[in-house]
């Protein structure tokens, strides 16, 4: 090459494709007893899906039982409620909220919920880290509907994530989701009726269940008359 030739031309790397997130991360206030909590209790009921590549819920929990995967544990006291009602199974919350972290922590603690444990993080990612049919149910309790049409691609309850959902749950094992947002709701079940591995287990709409304690986002719905629609689903003996 003399001083007179061009200089080669070098592309630059391709930028990798960010992911596409379901959720706002979020932080906010605390009180004194939530910042407490979150200091003394994370070492013993929590861990952040960014610093695990593997996730064994024996080791998690000491024991081998039915496991429930809750996707948006919010401020926490209906996962606690549950979980409380339910000790023949384990329930893994993941949220992004640390308040609401904290809150659910200290619920933990108080109540004494050796079933219960609380990952931060993008509950997709820790799906991923599970083994395929390891959750006895997952639960999608009011997650962000995301309403204007350019954002629909960051809802939850879509083909692709559905459908990995399905392949953690175990044949039988239920999907329950429940919304107040009447056009995601349709969505919804648009996109479960239309996974090949997944059976309604009503004629559309469930009723109500009566072990879903009544959350804060569904008190703040029905005050303002948004109807709550339960949709659930069970993963078939075997898939087609």
């Amino acid at each position: 090459m003399t001083s007179t030739d061009p200089l080669p031309t070098v592309s630059a790397p391709p930028h990798p494709a960010r992911p596409i997130r379901t959720f706002h991360p979020r932080g906010g206030r605390m009180s004194d007893r939530q910042t407490a909590a979150l200091t003394q209790l994370w070492p013993m009921y929590a861990l952040r899906v960014a610093d695990i590549d593997r996730l064994d819920p024996v080791d998690l929990f000491g024991r081998r039982a039915p496991l429930v995967v809750e996707i948006g544990s919010g401020m926490g006291d209906t996962t606690a409620e549950m979980a409380a009602a339910d000790p023949d199974r384990d329930y893994l919350a993941v949220e992004v909220h640390t308040p609401g972290i904290a809150n659910l922590l200290d619920l933990v603690h108080q109540r004494g919920l050796g079933n219960l444990r609380i990952a931060e993080g993008d509950a997709l990612d820790l799906v991923r880290l599970l083994p395929p049919d390891s959750l006895d149910a997952v639960h999608v309790f009011f997650p962000d509907p995301w309403p204007k049409s350019r954002h629909h691609k960051r809802r939850l309850i879509q083909p692709a994530h559905v459908a990995l959902l399905r392949s953690r749950l175990a044949p039988g094992g239920t999907l329950h989701c429940a919304t107040d947002w009447a056009e995601y709701a349709a969505s919804m079940r648009v996109t479960l009726d239309a996974d090949p591995g997944l059976v309604n287990l009503y004629d559309g709409v469930a009723p109500r269940p009566a072990h879903r304690p009544v959350t804060r986002f569904e008190r703040r719905a029905l005050r303002v008359g948004r109807p709550i629609a339960d949709l659930m689903y069970r993963r078939r003996l075997s898939d087609v």
